[in-house]
């Protein structure tokens, strides 16, 4: 597939999830895709074909910024391709691990909607919401 097909097909593959999570987080799909893990696995397949389809990954340019840099810029569509699928992936999982969260904690699910909206659009930014409203809500670190 073209990579512009799968890119379109990978940021579609997440909707559902995130919309049942925002929506219905208790509902029993909802919970069996939170814990099965299948759609940020979907994506881990797509993030390995795409990352590797280029040939040989430098390993040792991760350790510098420069080094990173290079790798997007000539990686191509494969490598930007693995880069946007390895933040659907791991920011669905970010979200995840909130909604279990705020559920085991007992923190109202109205609590973390904006910071499930902010996991799905800019990961970090969410979890570092969410962690404010649980030191709030709970007390503890």
């Amino acid at each position: 597939m073209a990579p512009e097909s799968v890119f379109s097909l990978a940021s579609t593959l997440v909707l559902p999830q995130w919309l049942l999570m925002i929506v219905a987080p208790r509902w029993f799909v909802t919970k069996w895709l939170m814990n099965s893990y299948l759609i940020p696995v979907c994506l881990a397949i797509i993030y390995v074909i795409y990352l590797f389809s280029g040939g040989p990954v430098d390993f040792a340019a991760f350790g510098t910024l420069a080094g990173v840099k290079a790798l997007f810029a000539k990686g191509g569509d494969g490598v930007m391709l693995a880069g946007w699928v390895h933040y659907l992936a791991f920011d669905l999982v970010a979200g995840t691990v909130v909604v279990r969260d705020a559920q085991e904690k007992a923190i109202p699910h109205w609590f973390i909607v904006i910071p499930l909206f902010f996991c799905f659009m800019l990961g970090p930014v969410g979890l570092l919401l969410y962690w404010l409203i649980r030191i709030v809500r709970t007390r503890t670190v």
